[in-house]
């Protein structure tokens, strides 16, 4: 109930149906939330929010985006809050200040670095909060409100249930079409590691097929229903990441997906990955071309430490990344607003 004695409502606008930060940041928390007396409606533009390829094509997607979006905003003054994820399209600031107040932007990536900085300062003005998901987000986004909380990712604890290792090692990476360069770049490690151990299976499970010269894998096309049998399916997690400042803002869900189902993970020593690796044994950093080699290696080769790893991984998950210890958090965000 909302201070008026009527439900709680908050109109959530995101980016897309199968956008994973949507599903993540947002949709996972919605049945959590109910259960908390929140009712949460998400709207997002069929069209999406991220342009085409194709820059012919642009003006006429935006055109449609925005006309989309405009019986959803009629709808959003109905809620209590308004729960923006991102930006309303993608890079620009267009229809955030028509939604009712007060106003939650949700930043799970360094968007900040868009167009000079200039979207985010101004969403920042035109919102009463934003949440971010890590302490790189919040630092940047301070320089232009001190309205700022963190609220790390969350992952179903429940549904990415642990299995057993597999007989035979499997390592595979899990992710969208954007982030196959970070695991094309560690391709010649791998197929240094696939010389090493023949009997060792590779893994991917993604919208598109990667380029991975002169390595074999499997491919699994990624959808909803496959993800969690993937992940049972494999014995070691894959998180590269380039060191820019936009890997380091971001908060890499597929660990989170790693450490829920029970697996050690090799990562990138990059942003949140670190502060991840600093809380629990769950795996191996690593950043040249012989220290995934040898993590890899060492996980190959010692399959009590991988378990073990792996159970530390999905103890983290539970006590501290779980949809159960971050949805109160979230509510309350929600209810100090109004």
């Amino acid at each position: 109930m909302n201070r008026h004695g009527s439900p709680f409502r908050v109109a959530a606008f995101t980016s897309g149906a199968n956008v994973p930060g949507a599903r993540f940041r947002v949709r996972q928390y919605i049945p959590a939330l109910a259960r908390a007396g929140i009712a949460v409606s998400e709207h997002w533009p069929g069209l999406g929010a991220f342009p085409p390829h194709a820059q012919w094509l642009r003006p006429a997607w935006l055109a449609g985006t925005l006309a989309q979006r405009l019986p959803q905003l009629m709808m959003g003054w109905r809620a209590d809050v308004t729960w923006l994820y991102r930006e309303m399209v993608s890079t620009l600031v267009t229809l955030e200040g028509f939604t009712r107040r007060p106003r939650v932007l949700d930043v799970d990536d360094a968007i900040h670095l868009f167009r000079g900085g200039r979207t985010a300062q101004r969403l920042a003005g035109l919102v009463d909060l934003v949440v971010v998901s890590n302490t790189r987000l919040a630092e940047a986004w301070r320089q232009w409100t001190p309205s700022v909380e963190i609220l790390p990712m969350a992952i179903d604890t429940a549904f990415y249930a642990p299995a057993p290792l597999p007989e035979k090692p499997v390592i595979g990476w899990i992710g969208s079409p954007g982030n196959l360069p970070y695991l094309e770049h560690i391709a010649p490690a791998l197929v240094e590691v696939a010389r090493r151990f023949p009997g060792a299976t590779f893994a991917v499970c993604s919208e598109h097929r990667p380029k991975l010269s002169d390595l074999s894998f499997v491919y699994v096309p990624w959808s909803p229903t496959v993800e969690r049998p993937f992940l049972a399916s494999l014995t070691i997690g894959l998180v590269p990441l380039n060191d820019t400042p936009w890997e380091r803002g971001k908060f890499s869900y597929k660990m989170l997906q790693y450490m829920a189902s029970g697996r050690p993970t090799v990562a990138s020593p990059v942003g949140v990955n670190s502060d991840i690796f600093s809380m629990a044994e769950i795996g191996i950093t690593a950043a040249t071309h012989k220290q995934w080699v040898d993590a890899l290696s060492a996980l190959l080769a010692d399959r009590a430490t991988a378990e073990n790893m792996g159970a530390a991984a999905r103890t983290l998950a539970v006590s501290d990344y779980s949809v159960d210890v971050l949805v109160p958090r979230l509510a309350a965000i929600f209810r100090r607003l109004i």
